[in-house]
């Protein structure tokens, strides 16, 4: 007997999941003979790559997590004192294991589909409680990108809401963190929007040209100004007032609500989400309740469902950038949910007596440094603070001596202007830290130490700001912040949350254009390492210099999958990348004097946020039509490129088409617009149905988006968080992001978040994915997605029309199924998306891009068995339709219009219903083995349009009849 050798454990194959035998089956299903003519007959020759991607070998999972921890370690975890919204923190064990490395919670898909996503809901609403009560306004949202896009949204917001005409500056505070100002200024200025950065205590708030102000609490420098003379003369001035606030100062300090303010923003890092370098952590974002028609991102509001009992779904303006486009007042697409689901579990854990605990221990150490500092004569700046010192020393020279003797001792503090020196306290700070504190500053001194004893249970701390801003309203007094202290009994809690939401733990997620592939274990477990969560994302460069690799490699290997010259990994989403794109474009534009070329082309068939993102960068929206067959119609295409020629900015395309076909045409339609002086936006929705194959600067575009929470498996988290990293042709890589504090490659501003590298801490899961997959595996990859769809395309076609199709009757990654014609029967799309949770899947992309239909996206990932089950499930469903067609099922009561059905409709005594219990639960025999119960049965979309309800009910409310909730979930699931 004789055997070769041969690796055991390829990781590609554990990715791509059809094995030999089953590519083979669905080949020849699909009508062909191998991969080579499957791709041959679907993707256009005119388009492919003449040549194999240029990446490393492929590693194994063992050799990847040795080689990846060598890298990490490169990077130096100091203790950090820097401050400026980024804190250590420790998230509990228990919430580090169940929920942030569960795949249970971060495989989830956005929660679109409410009835089987309860769990996660929930977890948001305690998230918008904390942030509610904590900042004292009765409005707040399920999270935005971070602090200083939360900010830019604000002022996005006010901007539109005011009542003051040719308003047109908004002031803000000096005191405000510098990134914050940073990405306040990108967003202004395409907008046309002044901004005027100055102290608030000199501020002329007579200025009619001012719709706004903004101010932080504490200051960046940590000083707890009193705002509230300085708030009435805003408002006495039709001022709005947007406050930043540090969630965990708001447990002492009174909160901006109560102050009078009208928004509040800011971060929920410290709330046991690691600093990663800079990200992903939640922005929050609450204001008055004027505001909650027009308030961006998600907010999570309270329903009922078909049988009256209360359930969450989202809520008001869920989708509106696709509902309203281009005059969308935010291009936001995606929340931080995991991290909110996080922070908010904190509190859940620690409760309002916990958190407190923190903020009194982090400010009765600074206290004590502070007088110890004092008595080795430093100076200390700010006569009121919360945790962060404010410091003068002698000269320049003592500062940089300080700086060296702190380094050395493994210590970061901030250093600013000339002479001043931050130090910014947390929650994991203990006397021993202080102490070692103020022993760098004795030996830079030459002074002695005096013995100060550690504090006791019985130490005594004042507050030493005044009275009218010591906090005295009670805050988290719901039970869900009162309950669940012990161990055991919030990790039942969060098993029985989980247990509510559907994930791809327990099946597929077929969501076209949502790319819902694997998230490998190997790739996730670098994330909760030292090296990559405790890194500040303003720490010295030498101290960074594992990152700096990881974030030069995959910069790298995104530009020979993309083409480009340069990859920018700034932008926190996939919006926040268009965005970023499209300035990138403007700013080409307006170095060559081009200051007219603002129009935008964008056909029909584009994602929301496109329109949304255009207008947000200063262009205007011009629509190009659609073709019955769904691509671009070429003759408008030319009509309106001749009509806008000398205005064109660029075109904005979805290459695969959204409609899921590889329009033939993509080449001449690039050509045309350079021809016309235009630059060419393609949107990385598609990019799992080009890497390997084609990529975006072959095609002709100048610039792309990458969705990395897509095509490169970093989780969809339940909704959050994303990466939209950028690429761009030579040319425009001078508009790429910069960042005002931390200089990236050479650009030192136009940030676009409040990180220089965005959500840096997840950035190791896409490097994961392309070194353990290697150029031939991510290029396999694309090609089974492909013979995956058409897979699914063959087997359902005979049941559901597919609505488009390439030359060769061949469909790309994805397809949509044309469900408008069940209509004469009664049978809506959204009963068929209902009625798949029955069967234990999550539903298509509903409604998007053409109302009434399907977009199914199956990835890689997904067996030829999953597949099956999927099909097979789709292909009773239709069944079911026809017996509701030809009247053998009652056309209004009948299985679909009643999915879903839970385990407490079907286990009454009494059923009244024409149709089986097995048939509404065990529809399929693969169900029994492992069913998944929907919690609530089908939410009342349209139920009430009066009151909103986005944070936890008070329990005495639970026994009242329900109250009409706003509930307008009209948004596809994109």
């Amino acid at each position: 007997m004789s055997f070769r050798f041969k690796p055991a454990d390829v990781f590609e194959t554990r990715h791509n999941a059809p094995d030999p035998a089953s590519q083979q089956a669905m080949l020849d299903a699909v009508g062909a003979a191998d991969l080579a003519q499957l791709i041959a007959e679907t993707v256009p020759a005119a388009i492919r790559l003449p040549q194999a991607l240029a990446l490393p070998p492929a590693l194994t999972e063992r050799q990847f997590l040795k080689r990846f921890k060598q890298i990490a370690g490169q990077n130096k975890v100091y203790k950090s004192y820097i401050g400026l919204g980024y804190h250590d923190t420790t998230l509990p064990p228990v919430i580090q294991r169940n929920i942030l490395e569960n795949p249970g919670w971060y495989t989830a898909y956005t929660p679109y589909q409410a009835e089987i996503a309860q769990g996660r809901l929930e977890a948001l609403i305690n998230y918008q409680t904390m942030i509610i009560d904590l900042t004292g306004l009765p409005i707040a949202n399920a999270s935005l990108l971070d602090e200083a896009t939360a900010a830019a949204e604000a002022l996005h917001l006010l901007h539109s809401q005011t009542k003051k005409k040719n308003a047109t500056k908004f002031f803000v505070s000096e005191q405000v963190l510098p990134q914050t100002i940073d990405v306040l200024r990108t967003r202004a200025t395409p907008l046309g929007i002044e901004l005027v950065v100055g102290d608030h205590r000199t501020a002329d708030l007579t200025d009619e040209a001012l719709f706004g102000v903004m101010v932080q609490y504490p200051g960046a420098n940590g000083t707890i100004f009193d705002y509230q003379e300085f708030i009435a003369n805003a408002q006495t001035n039709n001022l709005f007032v947007v406050m930043a606030a540090d969630l965990l100062a708001l447990t002492l300090l009174t909160s901006p609500g109560e102050l009078g303010a009208d928004i509040c923003v800011g971060s929920s890092q410290r709330f046991g989400v690691p600093m990663g370098f800079g990200g992903p952590h939640a922005g929050f974002f609450s204001c008055k309740d004027q505001f909650k028609r027009v308030i961006p991102g998600r907010i999570i509001g309270q329903s009922v469902d078909a049988a009256g009992n209360k359930a969450y779904r989202m809520a008001l303006q869920t989708r509106e950038q696709h509902i309203r486009r281009e005059k969308a007042t935010s291009n936001i697409c995606t929340a931080q949910v995991l991290l909110s689901v996080l922070a908010g579990m904190y509190t859940v854990y620690h409760g309002p007596k916990g958190i407190r605990q923190f903020a009194v221990n982090t400010h009765l150490f600074a206290q004590i440094l502070e007088a110890e500092l004092k008595a080795l004569g430093v100076e200390q700046l700010n006569s009121h603070y919360f945790d962060t010192l404010s410091l003068r020393l002698e000269s320049h020279e003592m500062q940089q001596a300080l700086k060296k003797e702190a380094e050395s001792a493994g210590i970061n503090f901030r250093y600013y202007e000339d002479t001043l020196v931050g130090i910014s306290l947390h929650q994991n700070v203990e006397f021993d830290d202080v102490r070692d504190i103020v022993d760098i500053f004795a030996k830079v001194l030459g002074k002695e130490v005096a013995t100060t004893a550690a504090p006791t249970a019985e130490a005594e701390m004042m507050l030493t700001w005044p009275e009218s801003l010591q906090r005295t309203s009670e805050y988290l007094t719901h039970p869900v912040f009162n309950t669940h202290h012990a161990e055991h009994e919030l990790l039942r809690y969060m098993k029985h949350l989980e247990n509510k939401d559907l994930s791809l733990a327990h099946s597929m997620i077929p969501l076209g254009s949502c790319t819902m592939k694997l998230n490998a274990t190997a790739e996730m477990i670098p994330v909760t390492w030292p090296e990559i969560g405790q890194l500040h994302p303003f720490a010295p460069a030498d101290q960074t210099v594992g990152y700096q690799q990881i974030i030069r490699d995959l910069q790298a290997w995104l530009c020979e999958v993309t083409g480009f010259a340069a990859v920018s990994l700034q932008p926190n989403s996939g919006a926040n990348g268009e965005y970023a794109g499209l300035l990138a474009i403007r700013g080409y534009h307006l170095s060559r004097g081009d200051n007219h070329r603002t129009v935008a082309l964008i056909p029909a068939s584009a994602h929301g946020t496109n329109p949304a993102s255009a207008v947000m960068a200063g262009m205007q929206v011009v629509v190009v039509k659609s073709t019955e067959d769904g691509n671009v119609d070429m003759d408008d295409l030319r009509a309106k490129i001749a009509q806008h020629a000398d205005r064109l900015s660029c075109l904005m395309v979805t290459y695969p088409s959204t409609h899921g076909v590889y329009e033939e045409t993509i080449i001449e339609i690039c050509e045309l617009i350079h021809q016309a002086g235009g630059r060419v936006y393609m949107d990385g929705a598609n990019m799992n149905a080009q890497v390997g194959l084609t990529s975006p600067a072959s095609i002709g575009a100048d610039v792309c988006h990458l969705n990395l929470h897509k095509t490169f498996c970093i989780p969809h988290g339940g909704g959050g968080p994303g990466v939209g990293p950028i690429g761009v042709v030579e040319d425009l890589i001078p508009y790429l992001p910069g960042h005002s504090v931390v200089p990236v490659e050479g650009r030192t501003s136009g940030a676009v978040s409040a990180a220089p590298y965005g959500s840096a801490s997840i950035l190791p899961i896409s490097y994961a994915y392309i070194s353990m997959m290697g150029g031939a595996g991510i290029t396999r990859a694309t090609e089974i997605a492909i013979l995956n769809a058409n897979y699914i395309k063959v087997r359902l076609e005979a049941h559901y029309p597919v609505l488009y199709t390439g030359a060769q009757g061949r469909c790309a990654h994805e397809m949509i199924l044309d469900c408008r014609h069940f209509k004469k029967a009664g049978i809506e799309v959204e009963d068929i998306a209902k009625r798949l949770m029955d069967y234990g899947f999550h539903a298509p992309t509903v409604s998007f891009p053409v109302a009434g239909t399907l977009m199914i996206e199956p990835t890689e990932s997904e067996s030829k068995e999953e597949l099956d089950r999927f099909c097979e499930a789709m292909i009773a469903i239709r069944k079911e339709i026809t017996e509701v067609e030809e009247g053998r099922a009652d056309a209004k009561e009948n299985v679909l219009k009643h999915a879903p059905h839970t385990a407490a409709i079907v286990l009454t005594q009494e059923w009244t219903r024409p149709y089986s219990r097995e048939q509404a639960v065990y529809p399929l025999p693969y169900v029994r083995n492992a069913k998944f119960w929907p919690t609530v049965s089908r939410i009342d979309s349209a139920y009430g349009d009066r009151n909103l309800i986005c944070s936890c009910t008070p329990l005495e409310e639970y026994a009242d009849e329900p109250e009409q909730l706003v509930a307008t979930d009209k948004g596809p699931s994109y």
